[in-house]
């Protein structure tokens, strides 16, 4: 798929109104507010009050009375967090000019909400930054597309035609459902419309997951609000209502930034606290029961397929099988202190190096060996799936008993199924869950440590 250049037009937004923000402060030269403390809780501010009250979710039908509602909402919040560190700072002094400001910054911030707004719709109406449609449907609901968007041209969109079962002698028509996944899979289309009632419920299924693993979005065109679910957004295109999949967790940008801030906190202690008096104890009762080195290094598959070093606490003797086959229930390999670190889940400790470096979370799927991988990606359904996040020292379906060894087919499919509920149900508060397990599970006795 082309890369869209409009991807990067809400940072730049972003960008110029805390730009435009700043130049206001500087240019009013105010000593009161010509203060790092100051600029700084104003940047704050701004950044987190618009992400609460979802300033920047302007999309390109998005209507002028919503941009209104917007704008409303966030000076109405903005001006509370603004007079507040009068009040928290300033000991509820009135210090000069500080309406005055706010006045000057919601005024250029307005006016260039709107500039920036029908520069975008006179820009798209002239038939540049385009995006290409198709539909799944009926000739009814290609109509009702085509005529949308000849009549809202500046909303950029580019109707290419539709594909149905049933054959229609309309130009429109583009052939039956199959040809749309061979034209989907060739690339250059940005959307896809599906309706529901006119195509069978395992052809939509089908469109969803594709529209997935190609990174194209997903619209549903219902005949009414009835199939409205908790895991849709309902929008309007002009009179046309139009639901479109919610965002998964690992899909926003504040999913990956609370994951690593909890990574590096909770990392540090443990390598502080923790490991940097038990390494060398153990690395004594290790060397004293066998040759070789402290660590046990092995390339695993990290987010994306991207390789990284996974580090353990060698628990075998030095062998040329460590990268082929697994460890197994009375394993001639395993050490006798190499059991208890097994056992206790101490040889996973190095891995919270692997956290701060990067390449791991202290929660997600369990990296497996690459050859493991290779065998498991042919043989279990959505199985790289689980690469889409990063790996973990623990999980959910190490917590819930799938861990250890693959005796049996249903072993690895039920940590598949727990791998991707993860990911697709990710909270905070579910990671605390996870950890506060994995610590009990230690004192526990489980069967498949070894």
């Amino acid at each position: 798929m082309k890369q869209r250049k409009s991807i990067y037009i809400k940072p730049l937004v972003i960008l110029i109104d805390l730009f435009l923000i700043c130049s206001i402060i500087f240019a009013t030269s105010f000593k009161d507010y010509l203060n790092t403390s100051f600029l700084t809780y104003i940047i704050l501010s701004w950044l987190i009050t618009t992400y609460y009250t979802k300033f920047y979710n302007v999309y390109r039908y998005t209507q002028v009375g919503v941009i209104i509602t917007l704008l409303m909402s966030q000076f109405f919040v903005f001006a509370l967090a603004y007079l507040s560190y009068f009040t928290v700072f300033k000991e509820g002094e009135v210090v000069n000019h500080q309406i005055f400001i706010f006045f000057l910054i919601l005024s250029f911030i307005t006016f260039f909400k709107f500039f920036i707004f029908y520069i975008l719709r006179k820009f798209r109406s002239e038939g540049k930054d385009h995006r290409t449609i198709i539909l799944f449907g009926g000739i009814n609901s290609a109509k009702k597309l085509k005529d949308l968007f000849h009549s809202k041209n500046d909303f950029g969109y580019r109707f290419n035609g539709f594909f149905s079962n049933s054959e229609h002698k309309s130009k429109e028509y583009l052939g039956d459902v199959k040809k749309g996944f061979r034209l989907l899979d060739l690339g250059g289309i940005d959307e896809v419309y599906c309706n529901p009632s006119e195509i069978t419920t395992n052809q939509l299924t089908k469109i969803r997951k594709f529209a997935e693993e190609k990174d194209i979005e997903l619209r549903i065109l219902p005949e009414n609000k009835a199939i409205y679910r908790k895991d849709f957004i309902l929008e309007y295109f002009g009179t046309i209502p139009v639901l479109k999949p919610k965002p998964l967790p690992f899909e926003k940008v504040e999913t990956h930034i609370s994951k690593r801030i909890l990574d590096i906190i909770f990392s540090a202690l443990v390598c502080i606290t923790i490991l940097s008096w038990l390494l060398p104890i153990l690395w004594i009762f290790i060397r004293l029961d066998s040759k070789g080195p402290l660590f046990f290094k092995q390339k695993r598959d990290g987010i994306n397929g991207r390789q990284f070093y996974c580090f353990k606490l060698r628990s075998m003797t030095v062998n040329d099988d460590a990268d082929k086959v697994s460890a197994s229930k009375n394993d001639k390999r395993i050490t006798k202190v190499g059991a208890f670190l097994r056992k206790t889940s101490l040889d996973e400790l190095p891995q919270f190096f692997n956290v701060l470096l990067g390449d791991m979370s202290i929660v997600g799927p369990r990296p497996h060996m690459n050859a493991h991988t290779k065998k498991f990606t042919n043989e279990i359904e959505n199985y790289l799936v689980r690469n889409s996040v990063k790996p973990g020292i623990t999980g959910l379906a190490q917590i819930s008993g799938y861990r250890g060894e693959v005796v049996e087919k249903s072993d690895i499919k039920n940590r598949v199924r727990l791998d991707i509920f993860y990911i697709e149900n990710w909270s905070f508060f579910l990671d605390i869950k996870i950890i506060v397990q994995t610590f009990f599970s230690v004192f526990l006795k489980e069967e498949k440590a070894y």
